[in-house]
């Protein structure tokens, strides 16, 4: 494990793995941490270098009173990718990670970036009063804006750790894995409350639906039944994204939000089909 201090005083724990042709920088989502990637860097290292990193107030990371914007995160990762003197890159996102990317494309563009893949994340978490019920349908909201005022009030009081404990839990259908259950919930507990709480209130309030037609890389989006992010809503970003395609995995082979813990070999082997693509492939 490495480290970085960013431009304001974060320190950012990542891990720099493998070698050959171009990099993957990987993202993980809220209160998670890099090490949901292990079967990520252990099965697509060997062939590649892989980034991950654990994001100001999760992981290994510092956890300072300041930073926790979207938008900062993404300038984070922009120090991280100049830090590594990465001039080409392929990106990927889970959940809030997805945002990060959204938030770098949107400020630096996708000049360095060859390919993106975006994993399961609604290009909206929250529904405004002013959306209709078409858009909250086709953005993938999850919340009402009272929904998230009480969801990260219960989340910062006394007792949050059951909050933080159930909603890990709805993230996944039917009877999970009892150790990927384990193993997420435990990840979660590194992010305290005065990261955790702001920051889903700034990732849940963003709505990135105006930059979805402004990504101009080939982009992959998966999707997977039984995710508690419905794959209609990762139908609609496949299609406002020019070039992009879509996978969602059957709840067969994954039925959660967490498709690369659930089923590793299924997950590595779309993504790596899709980055060893010849250049210029489109969907």
């Amino acid at each position: 494990m490495k480290e970085l201090i960013t431009s304001d005083g974060a320190r950012l724990a990542y891990q720099d793995s493998g070698d050959g042709g171009v990099p993957l920088v990987m993202l993980h989502g809220w209160g998670q941490t890099q090490a949901m990637f292990r079967h990520q860097v252990e099965g697509l290292a060997p062939g590649r270098r892989v980034v991950t990193v654990d994001l100001r107030g999760h992981g290994l990371s510092g956890k300072p009173r300041h930073g926790y914007r979207i938008a900062r995160l993404a300038r984070d990762v922009s120090e991280l990718v100049d830090h590594l003197r990465l001039a080409r890159f392929d990106a990927l996102g889970w959940s809030m990670g997805v945002s990060v990317w959204w938030s770098f494309i949107d400020q630096y563009g996708t000049g360095r970036m060859r390919r993106f893949v975006a994993v399961d994340q609604p290009a909206a978490v929250a529904a405004v009063p002013w959306m209709s019920e078409r858009e909250r349908r086709d953005c993938g909201a999850i919340f009402d804006v009272p929904e998230l005022l009480a969801l990260g009030a219960a989340l910062a009081a006394p007792g949050g750790d059951a909050v933080r404990a159930d909603f890990v839990r709805s993230m996944f259908s039917g009877d999970p894995d009892p150790e990927v259950l384990a193993f997420v919930a435990e990840q979660i507990t590194a992010t305290p409350a005065h990261a955790g709480v702001p920051l889903l209130f700034d990732h849940c309030a963003q709505d990135w639906r105006d930059v979805l037609p402004r990504i101009d890389v080939p982009t992959l989006v998966i999707g997977c039944e039984g995710s508690h992010v419905h794959p209609d809503a990762q139908r609609f970003i496949a299609e406002r994204i020019p070039y992009a395609r879509l996978h969602v995995f059957p709840a067969d082979v994954a039925s959660s939000h967490f498709p690369f813990l659930e089923n590793p070999a299924a997950f590595n082997a779309v993504v790596e089909k899709f980055l060893s693509e010849e250049p210029g492939t489109r969907a």
